[in-house]
Parts: structure tokens; sequence; C-alpha cells
């Protein structure tokens, strides 16, 4: 049994009228992760929500010794979440984004579908382990495999894939065996937007507990005008 430190946190920010990010924290079974409500469609919070408690309630629904298929958590969680959209926005549906981690057999198990992320630290090395499912991130990969793609300016944050799109989405799995002292950051957009990827670096590294670094970190990004809810789940590996 893995020795864990986890905190989460989140603020609706300066701008927004209502917090639509969710995060999950359930220490029991080792998940933790973000939903972020996509922004501009009606029912943001009630999407991330609903995709939350799908996944927390399967892996809390497995037996001993049973593994998860996590792509099958997601694709439950996007078809229930388009549901439920049908009856909360006929005309424009529901969305949000999914990032989570289940901790099984010494490994920290990621499912990703859409721009939230999650880093990994580990002996001062800093990584960002998830691509952001966006507009202009993945020109940008395209871009590098020597295709020409041309987008808006307006349209360079849109998502390519959530949970609650009509087709079933690509899910990111990405396996990382665990080490002693790693540290892991799931975060939504309104903490990435504010905080570059080397100051959060530098911030995880800080010795402590999780709960205080994350509460700096929340709290920068709210300082910094505060323009979307802020959202994070730190956890830290005593032992694998």
């Amino acid at each position: 049994m893995p020795s864990l430190r986890a905190a989460a946190l989140t603020d609706i920010g300066r701008v927004r009228r209502q917090n639509e990010d969710r995060f999950l924290h359930d220490a029991a079974v080792r998940l933790f992760g973000v939903a972020d409500g996509v922004g501009g469609l009606p029912g943001g919070a009630e999407a991330a929500q609903h995709a939350i408690d799908i996944v927390d309630n399967y892996i809390r629904g497995l037996t001993n010794g049973q593994q998860p298929d996590l792509t099958a958590i997601v694709l439950q969680a996007n078809s229930s979440v388009a549901e439920l959209g049908q009856k909360l926005s006929p005309a424009m549906g529901i969305g949000t984004t999914l990032t989570f981690g289940h901790i099984r057999d010494g490994s920290l198990h990621i499912a990703h579908v859409g721009d939230s992320r999650c880093y990994g630290w580990r002996r001062g090395e800093f990584r960002r382990l998830t691509e952001d499912h966006s507009v202009e991130n993945e020109a940008r990969m395209r871009r590098a495999r020597g295709e020409v793609v041309y987008y808006h300016e307006a349209n360079r944050n849109a998502l390519t894939r959530c949970i609650g799109q009509p087709t079933p989405p690509d899910v990111d799995l990405i396996p990382r065996a665990l080490a002693a002292e790693d540290r892991y950051l799931f975060c939504t957009d309104g903490v990435t937007r504010m905080i570059p990827d080397s100051e959060l670096a530098t911030m995880i590294s800080q010795p402590g507990e999780p709960e205080p670094v994350l509460r700096e970190i929340i709290a920068l990004a709210v300082r910094r005008g505060g323009p979307d809810n802020a959202t994070g789940v730190l956890v830290y590996v005593d032992s694998p």
C-alpha cells in the first residue's frame, strides 16, 4: 500500500459568477483529479460534477483485485454527461474536461480528455504529463509532423475533445511507475493560464506539506486576476 499525502482546493476566482470546477480527492481508493465545466455552455458545473461522480463511483465499486478499465470509465462518463445535456440543454449540450489518476500496483494510471493538466515532479525534474486537447496545441503537434494547419486566433483555446460530446472522445492513457518523493499536480486551466510551468515547478519543489503549497498556487492564480475558476489536487508519494 503506497504512503501518500494529498490536498485539494478550488477557488471561484474574481470574474466568474459560479464555480464550474470540480475535483477528485478520494484517498481511500487512491483516486485524484479535476474536471472543468466547459465555459460558454450552460450546465458546466453539472457536467463536471456528473463526470467526477461517475469516476468515483466506478472505482469505489471495484471488487478486490479487479482492474479498472479507465477508457471504459471515461466513455461511460461521456455518454452519461451527453445524456444529461439533452435534459439540461437540448440545443447546445453540456461538457467538461476530465483528468484523473488512479494509483494501483505501484503506478499512477492517468486518463485525460480536455485541457486540464497533470504534472509530475521527480528528483528536481518537472514534467507536464498530459497534452492539451485544444485547437492551438493540436495544430502545433500536427505542424511538428509537417502538416499545414491554420486556425482562427479566436478559437485557439477551444477544446477539440471534451466529456459530453456527441461522439465518444479519444482518451489519453498515461501510465507512470511511482517513485519515492514523487509529486503530482492535477489542475484546471484557471491555474495554468496564470502560472507558467517554470514557476509551478519551483513552487511544487518546496519542502513541507502539500496543502500550504497548493494554497499558495491557487492564491497566486487568483491574485494575477483570477479570470477563471482555479482548482488543483496535489499528491505527494512518500513511498510507492
